[in-house]
């Protein structure tokens, strides 16, 4: 498995092969799935849609779906959103929390500059 960097490279390095084939402004799932396709063109292992069970004293209480995982390492959600915000932040520090992660990157797809956001615990 690549380091943590060359894993990060790599995964915005797709973002910028989707954005720049698509163009910006499209629904999250078509980036999503592209993004799948970029990954697997350089070898990298991802899983889209996992299921994690989120657990409260002792109970299960929902199950937390986060977009892409790659590498088993990081977590990556795709959006089209004006600016990304406290709670995308937030979300990613939740999905770390249950997922057991230690780095998600938000990628936003919203405008031709592409908007990346490295969140860490």
């Amino acid at each position: 498995m690549p380091s943590d960097p060359e894993l990060t490279k790599g995964i915005i390095g797709s973002a910028y092969t989707v954005l720049n084939t698509l163009r910006p402004g499209l629904d999250e799932k078509l980036y999503e799935r592209a993004m799948g396709i970029e990954l697997t063109k350089q070898g990298l292992d991802w899983d889209s849609q996992c299921q994690f069970d989120v657990h409260y004293d002792g109970q299960h209480i929902g199950t937390l779906i986060p977009d892409l995982i790659v590498e088993g390492a990081i977590v990556v959600d795709p959006k089209g959103v004006t600016a990304f915000t406290d709670t995308h932040v937030s979300q990613m520090l939740g999905y770390l929390n249950i997922t057991g992660l230690k780095t998600a990157l938000l990628l936003n797809f919203k405008y031709a500059k592409l908007g990346i956001k490295r969140i860490s615990v």
